[in-house]
């Protein structure tokens, strides 16, 4: 079985399979689920309740990269506020997070720009974390893996290259490993 096929499989037996086919009908640009809901769904799913790492919120990152000016900053917080408060209308008991790629570097300070919503899920942290799906409308299951699947199913925690020697990184791993003692740093 090829792990894009085991990873759907897993997904689609969770909330995750529940809330993706919304975000599918909001039409965002470029929009991939990404970050600790797919992580955390796949290694409770592996490691059992041994495994205390459980979804906090979905991260919904998209790129609309129209206007990106000062002057158009708020237009894009409300975008990715009515995004929310339609994921939230929906899935009263989750938690979304909805980012637009596009203008990251503007609320996270010290951040470069990032050209696609595949540079910003790059960037991430983990190799694990940056793992991102969607679907079309019509429920058909996409991927984005930029460091493949084999440390998302292996439970190994590593930093993407550009946060080798990010403390936020190291944080981040010792706190996943304090709440999954299956998992491995490499």
């Amino acid at each position: 079985m090829e792990l894009t096929d085991r990873l759907q499989e897993i997904l689609v037996a969770s909330p995750v399979g529940d809330v993706l086919p919304a975000m599918a009908q909001l039409n965002l640009p470029n929009w991939w689920l990404a970050g600790g809901a797919v992580r955390n769904t796949v290694w409770r799913s592996l490691f059992g309740d041994e495994c205390a790492l459980i979804i906090k919120d979905f991260d919904l990152a998209f790129f609309d990269a129209n206007g990106v000016g000062a002057a158009s900053l708020q237009e894009h917080r409300e975008q990715e506020l009515i995004a929310k408060a339609t994921l939230t209308a929906q899935f009263p008991d989750y938690v979304f997070d909805v980012k637009n790629q596009a203008s990251f570097a503007r609320w996270r300070s010290g951040r470069r720009p990032y050209s696609s919503t595949e540079d910003g899920i790059a960037d991430w942290l983990h190799t694990a974390t940056a793992v991102g799906v969607r679907c079309d409308t019509s429920a058909a299951w996409e991927f984005f893996t930029p460091y493949g699947l084999n440390d998302l199913f292996n439970g190994i925690v590593r930093s993407t290259p550009a946060h080798g020697q990010n403390l936020d990184a190291e944080r981040k791993a010792a706190s996943f490993l304090q709440r999954c003692a299956s998992l491995r740093l490499a």
